[in-house]
């Protein structure tokens, strides 16, 4: 047995109404400094300068995968009965750490590591100095279980699939959450008509025949999301920018160009990615703090994308197609002021390592979804979609 709060500790959100916690694990998570660190990094970096409400948080979102996950526990069948305690509760955490290793901003910063926040993630749980690792030992959960999961391991193989998969926890919340702060209304999904449509078996999670159209509607929400929300060009250009600035300090760096800005811990981080203690310090407010410093800076460049990052003068960007597709920039061959993007999407998977979504019949048939849903059959083969562009930056 794991020991419970005597008095559930609650918090409000939009969503859900109340977020609640009664394992004392899990409240004592919420409170260390890596989890608390999420409240100061936004969930959908530059998606704000397009949609002004998307102020919302990496913090709101991993409380929102949490409230996910016990409700999974709460209300499908065969949660309780096929997941032991000790399973039960490392789902949980898992839904609550998943996102632990985003970096600041996001994705931005990823790019420039070249670590997946996935496996930062892993690294931080597994990080014997910090409050995480020792939350989770001093309450009897090995951080390896934990991370084994993120990093999807198999060991656990229903709580993976209900942590990282094609219907899972964190896409769950992410959707809504998204579609509320930005206003996107066809990212709204019916979650609790998904929940009484899901069957978790001892190896499997299964989706019953009646809940098919909960399901379609879903992935087309998501398929929707991507392209009007995640893959949205401003948001792309404003992100180009916090890049350009990263590389820009890792290029002077490696040329020992010294940097007038308070730097350590991004640069402790851009050397060696396995600096946990460097990277932990690392959110918006820090490289917004260095940015503020960069307006004065005597490197032209960084003056300059610094200066445009306060003043929303962003990337411009051209689409290519058929018909212009060997257009040419003053801007090509200059570093720092010419990317080229690309950016795909389709509304439902069934190649690339992802398991298909099974359908319980009535009839006790479990079939992929694809094979059963004419909507999803078409969508897998016609819904693939390949946006490319070239920024460039005037000025």
């Amino acid at each position: 047995m794991f020991k419970r709060l005597l008095r559930k500790k609650v918090f409000r959100d939009p969503l859900y109404g109340y977020i609640e916690v009664e394992y004392e694990v899990i409240a004592k998570l919420i409170d260390t400094k890596e989890v608390q660190r999420l409240r100061r990094i936004r969930q959908l970096s530059g998606v704000c300068m397009v949609f002004q409400t998307a102020e919302h948080s990496r913090f709101c979102h991993a409380l929102g995968t949490y409230q996910m996950a016990k409700l999974v526990l709460d209300e499908v069948t065969g949660a309780k009965t096929n997941l032991s305690e000790y399973e039960q509760l490392l789902f949980l955490i898992s839904a609550l750490l998943h996102d632990v290793g985003h970096g600041p901003y996001s994705h931005a910063f990823e790019h420039i590591l070249d670590t997946p926040h996935e496996e930062m993630s892993a690294r931080i749980i597994l990080y014997n100095n910090g409050d995480i690792y020792r939350v989770l030992t001093e309450n009897n959960i090995n951080p390896l279980d934990v991370a084994n999961i993120i990093r999807e391991k198999s060991k656990y193989k229903v709580v993976e699939e209900l942590i990282s998969s094609q219907l899972d926890v964190d896409r769950l919340d992410y959707l809504s959450r998204d579609a509320y702060f930005t206003g996107a209304t066809y990212g709204t999904i019916d979650r609790y008509r998904l929940l009484r449509s899901l069957i978790i078996t001892k190896d499997k999670v299964l989706v019953r025949q009646s809940g098919l159209h909960s399901v379609e509607s879903y992935l087309m929400s998501r398929y929707h999301m991507y392209f009007q929300v995640y893959y949205h060009p401003i948001a792309r250009a404003y992100e180009l920018l916090l890049e350009t600035i990263y590389l820009r300090i890792k290029d002077l760096t490696n040329d020992n160009v010294k940097i007038n800005a308070n730097l350590e811990d991004f640069l402790n981080v851009i050397k060696d990615s396995n600096n946990i203690d460097s990277y932990i310090e690392l959110d918006d407010a820090y490289v917004s703090g260095f940015i503020k410093q960069l307006l004065k800076s005597d490197d032209e460049i960084l003056n300059k994308f610094s200066n445009a990052l306060e003043k929303r003068q962003l990337f411009k960007y051209i689409e290519l197609d058929d018909n212009n597709s060997n257009i040419i920039t003053p801007y090509t061959n200059k570093k720092y002021y010419y990317y080229e993007s690309s950016v795909s999407a389709v509304a439902y998977l069934t190649s690339k390592g992802k398991e298909s979504i099974k359908i319980l019949l009535n009839d006790d048939t479990i079939i992929n979804l694809e094979d059963y849903s004419k909507v999803i059959n078409a969508l897998a083969k016609s819904s693939y979609k390949e946006v490319k562009r070239i920024y460039y930056f005037e000025g």
